[in-house]
């Protein structure tokens, strides 16, 4: 046995079984998430959209990939049963897909709004759903929230509003699934650089703009998400119900307007 092996056998999720959607893209939370899990002795499974992506970043992790479109409940109900027929368990769950939606209040459409909504609540809800009726032994569940819902951005209605009440769920569902050991959480990221958020980080004017909002002085990591995910999905985390804010303490303060970095 290598050193490594021993040291995912001896792991904070050694034994245990992971879904992590969302890690199609070697800058995601989703890959970075994976790659924490494993090297804390998981199984691992990747799920997203695009399945030639997936299985290449999963060949590269030593995970599985399942294609999974969040909006489908036949593909959510599938992708647990797949870590089910591979590893026989499942015992987290951390949710990671998410769809750009930007307008102002006052041009904003049904079509975005559903959009946002499909992907960010519905999706959200019945991930939870059938991640929970797939965990017999317990487990934990992790969805994303987001700095939005906390300090409300300008032009964010669609995706906010969706998160937010993803948020709300996330409360029912841990107050519901408690009696079977099952805790719901939420993580709300800050500005981070991942591959949603690329484009904006080539822009100095609202790097500038943005770090001059967050009390700890700089930019959260893909790596800094997924340490969180890797507590509230690790046997150390008696907590259910939450959103851990992940936002650098920009949440404390505001987030910057167009017109300061146009």
């Amino acid at each position: 046995m290598t050193s490594t092996e021993a040291a995912r056998k001896q792991g904070r999720l050694a034994g245990k079984t992971a879904i992590i959607v969302g890690a199609s893209d070697e800058r995601s939370m989703g890959f970075a998430t994976a790659r924490r899990f494993l090297a804390e002795g998981a199984n691992v499974v990747i799920a997203a959209r695009r399945k030639e992506a997936t299985q290449a970043l999963a060949d590269r992790l030593g995970a599985v990939a399942v294609a999974c479109d969040i909006t489908s409940e036949e593909d959510l109900a599938a992708l647990a049963q797949a870590a089910l027929d591979r590893f026989g368990r499942l015992d987290a769950a951390i949710n990671y897909a998410g769809i750009e939606v930007q307008s102002p209040i006052l041009d904003v459409t049904a079509d975005e709004l559903r959009r946002s909504s499909d992907v960010h609540f519905v999706g959200a809800t019945l991930f939870i759903k059938h991640m929970a009726r797939a965990m017999a032994q317990g487990g934990s569940i992790v969805t994303a929230s987001s700095l939005t819902v906390l300090a409300q951005a300008p032009g964010h209605s669609a995706y906010a509003g969706a998160k937010g009440g993803a948020d709300v769920v996330v409360r029912v569902a841990a107050n519901e699934l408690g009696e079977k050991g099952i805790r719901v959480n939420s993580i709300a990221p800050g500005f981070t650089r991942s591959a949603m958020t690329e484009a904006y980080f080539g822009m100095e004017a609202v790097r500038r703009a943005f770090l001059k909002e967050m009390p700890l002085g700089r930019f959260p990591t893909v790596e800094d998400i997924a340490e969180v995910a890797l507590w509230l999905a690790s046997d150390e985390a008696f907590v259910t119900g939450q959103r851990i804010d992940v936002t650098a303490g920009q949440a404390l303060r505001r987030v910057p307007l167009a017109s300061e970095y146009a």
